[in-house]
């Protein structure tokens, strides 16, 4: 037997090696290639951590990926070929390629199995793609038993692990493609395909199949953990750019605000009461009939003068955003631009009618029609109209509904339909990165005074480099629905996307007939307001019946109260929030982590779906089902009536660890590695601060950027050691990507009860000299408290 090592410097000419018992493999500048059986496979370094696999029977395999923007490092790889077997190794993976069978194997630098592909599992079939020769794909692995893996987007079934599911992986309204998992031992597969696919995990083996693909194609990526994971897949797609601070506050909705008084009022009445407000959004039909439909111009009669709404909602120190679709109405400028070029598809999509009496009458058909995301000129035709008709006013971001988009009543020859990248069922699922992509690069290009936001209801692979926010889609008011809301977006953040939320409340009212009044809806939207203020977005948003805080009563009122004081508490937050976010666009993290994140070595969070980590150091455990409702003795139709006479509660568990504290009460450490009781009262999510935290802790304001941060608390929970850098910059532009930042580092001893506060680094316009720092330590009981005026140098506080 032949053996040739080699080390490659991953560039240079080609070669070939020939083993005399095995078929012939080339080097390439990134790896290598062999044919097996008639198939060209690839291996094909993209960096110490990262591979991508390509197998087709094409001469030769060539594809621009709509998801993936890194181009291959040059990275120092190890070539040796034994007894039929290719392995490559980088310093920190070996990718084996058997070149008898075809099959491939990953391991760590050090030998250790990480994934197999099943034996001879690789299925290329041909296919007829609406004309076009193409092929049907598909490729099975085989993971460890009971090991966990996670993520592949978002699907509301309420189960964490993705083990033993199927999945159809087609975009829906709350359903998001995103065909990556990546499993506890510190690897992720990501399936680059856009077609309609399959995920299948059983005893036989985890398995995509896509219906439409010019090879298998897929990169496998090792991080060690969770986060090092989602780092890895993020340098492969695209980092996730900054939020304004205001993003983070707390927004108020409703399907619709019929009138710009209407809308305007809700923030003046948010004002006149006192309580915290930063967004305002303006859901659809400002636009007029469906004939008219996302005109992208104020053609509501309601509507009389945009330019002084945006003007009022400003001055009342709060932003707008705004409802934009991905489909026109025939009689609109878009529609008719868009036709002249042949970018409008034919499916049949919302709304169906043009009279807009419930259900749609087909007799009046709205005419509307999807427009075509992958078309390059189409998207420049739909920013022509944003930006002129709404951009130009003074409008903050964009709601970008239906971006899956909404398709009903599917046929074969809808995904023959040819857009710009050809037939619609090969590009299928990457349709949200196309349109929300297209608004986010026009308006960087048009602007870098404001950071693009946009809130949409899909995504696909890669969607975060576009300052997307997903939301949950159009789910119902239930108990179910919102205990389901946790590993639903857990899973999404776990699939490389950070930032994610759904409608507080629930967006369709129906399993509640008397609405607001009945008081199991009214606990319900206590909870899940309490939840919401640990997603990345904070937002209230329904139909039936509006949802602002003065709908559930007053001052005084339990439910009032509540809705106020988790408002409250989100604000307090904001320096911790900002500083998560600058974490994810800096180093590649998540806001809402399941617990196996930063847990993986306790078993018992491998699956848990109730509770998780927002940011590094608050353990939220949402309460999720009815406590304080009770069916009135003598009462008819089985009325609810609250009864608050007796504090609920809810089991916890503690991951193991330095320990815990109760946030609420802070009275001393607790044990990790159990399960607690936590008191539940209406105004209470049980949250739990890890031993070793920093949390910065703001001023009360009405609005983000109200008050500086020159008179922080900083409460340190010992127990171990502890870090926090505080982050600040100018709040809403680009200047952060030119340096323009402060961070201010503060490490805790933990056996020194010592804090040390680094100096500061960086400068920015505005940036406070000198401020107050308020240092508390805690346990509540015995512990200390010191105020320290800091001016950017270096200083100790021994406690």
């Amino acid at each position: 037997m032949f053996r040739q090592i080699l080390t490659v410097a991953i560039l240079g000419v080609s070669s070939i090696y020939v083993s005399a018992q095995a078929p012939a493999y080339q080097r390439t500048s990134h790896g290598v290639t062999a044919d097996v059986k008639g198939v060209s496979i690839e291996i094909r370094y993209y960096s110490p951590v990262i591979a991508r696999i390509t197998k087709t029977p094409l001469p030769s395999f060539k594809k621009e990926s709509l998801s993936v923007t890194k181009v291959p490092d040059s990275t120092k790889i190890v070539i040796r070929e034994k007894a039929g077997i290719v392995t490559l190794a980088s310093e920190k993976i070996a990718v084996r390629l058997d070149l008898q069978t075809g099959d491939i194997a990953f391991e760590t630098a050090r030998g250790e199995t990480l994934l197999k592909e099943k034996p001879e599992s690789a299925d290329i079939k041909p296919f007829d793609d609406a004309g076009s020769n193409t092929f049907s794909v598909s490729q099975a692995f085989l993971l460890d038993k009971g090991e966990p893996i996670y993520g592949l987007g978002q699907h509301q079934r309420g189960n964490l692990s993705q083990r033993n599911q199927q999945y159809h992986l087609v975009q829906g309204n709350t359903d998001d493609v995103i065909p990556l998992f990546h499993s506890v031992k510190g690897y992720g597969v990501f399936w680059d395909n856009y077609s309609p696919s399959v995920f299948t995990d059983n005893a036989e083996g985890t398995v995509f199949s896509s219906e439409v693909g010019d090879g298998i194609d897929y990169y496998f990526m090792y991080g060690g953990n969770a986060d090092g994971v989602i780092a890895a897949y993020r340098d492969l797609t695209g980092q996730a750019p900054m939020f304004p601070l205001w993003t983070f506050g707390y927004w108020q909705s409703r399907e619709r605000y019929k009138s710009q008084d209407e809308l305007v009022g809700v923030v003046r009445k948010y004002r006149e009461l006192g309580v915290p407000l930063d967004g305002i959004i303006q859901d659809w039909q400002y636009w007029g009939n469906n004939y008219l439909w996302n005109a992208m111009e104020f053609l509501n009669p309601e509507f009389p003068n945009p330019v002084k709404m945006v003007g009022d909602v400003h001055g009342l120190n709060a932003h707008m955003i705004i409802s934009i679709w991905s489909s026109f109405g025939p009689q609109t400028k878009p529609y008719r631009e868009l036709d002249k070029i042949g970018a409008l598809m034919n499916l049949k999509t919302w709304p169906e009618s043009g009279s807009e009496i419930w259900p749609p009458n087909p007799d009046y058909p709205s005419g509307v029609r999807v427009y075509d995301a992958y078309h390059p000129a189409a998207r420049d035709i739909y920013w022509k109209y944003v930006k002129k008709g709404l951009f130009s006013l003074g409008i903050d971001g964009w709601w970008m509904d239906s971006s899956e988009p909404d398709h009903f009543d599917v046929k074969p020859s809808d995904m023959d339909h040819r857009t710009y990248l050809g037939s619609f069922r090969k590009v299928r699922n990457a349709y949200p990165l196309m349109s929300v992509g297209g608004v986010a690069g026009h308006q960087r290009s048009a602007s870098s005074d404001k950071r693009v936001f946009i809130l949409t209801r899909s995504a696909f692979a890669g969607q975060q480099r576009y300052g997307a926010n997903t939301w949950s889609g159009d789910i119902t008011s239930s108990w179910e629905t919102l205990k389901k809301q946790i590993p639903t977006g857990l899973n999404f953040s776990m699939s490389g996307i950070p930032y994610w939320n759904s409608d507080i409340g629930g967006f369709f009212l129906s399993n509640f007939k008397r609405r607001l009044s009945d008081p199991e809806y009214r606990e319900l939207y206590a909870r899940w307001i309490g939840f919401g203020t640990f997603c990345p977005m904070m937002r209230s948003h329904g139909t039936d019946a509006p949802r602002e805080i003065y709908q559930f009563g007053q001052r005084g009122d339990k439910i009032f109260d509540a809705i106020e004081k988790f408002i409250r508490l989100r604000y307090s937050l904001l320096p911790y929030i900002y500083g998560i976010s600058r974490d994810v666009t800096a180093r590649g993290s998540t806001m809402m982590r399941p617990l196996v994140m930063d847990f993986p070595a306790d078993k018992k969070v491998w699956d848990l779906n109730n509770e998780f980590m927002f940011g590094r150091s608050i353990l939220v455990r949402p309460v999720t089902e009815p406590m304080y409702v009770k069916p009135s003795i003598g009462a008819r139709d089985s009325v609810m009536v609250e009864d608050f006479g007796t504090v609920k509660t809810v089991e916890t568990y503690l991951p193991e660890g330095p320990g815990w504290y109760d946030f609420w009460t802070a009275e001393k450490k607790l044990g990790g590695g159990s399960t607690i009781t936590s008191p539940a009262p209406l105004d209470v999510i049980p949250l739990y601060i890890k031993a070793g935290s920093i949390l910065p802790i703001g001023p009360q304001v009405q609005y983000a950027t109200e008050k500086k941060w020159d008179s922080l608390e900083i409460r340190i929970y010992p127990g171990a050691d502890g870090d926090l850098t505080l982050y600040e910059d100018e709040n809403d532009n680009y200047n952060y990507e030119k340096g323009m930042y402060s961070e201010i580092p503060f490490h805790w001893n933990d056996k020194k009860h010592v804090l040390t506060i680094g100096g500061r680094k960086g400068t920015f316009e505005g940036m406070l000299a000198t401020r107050n720092f308020h240092i508390v330590v805690l346990p509540a009981a015995g512990g200390s408290e010191k105020t320290i005026v800091y001016g950017g140098k270096p200083m100790t506080v021994s406690f």
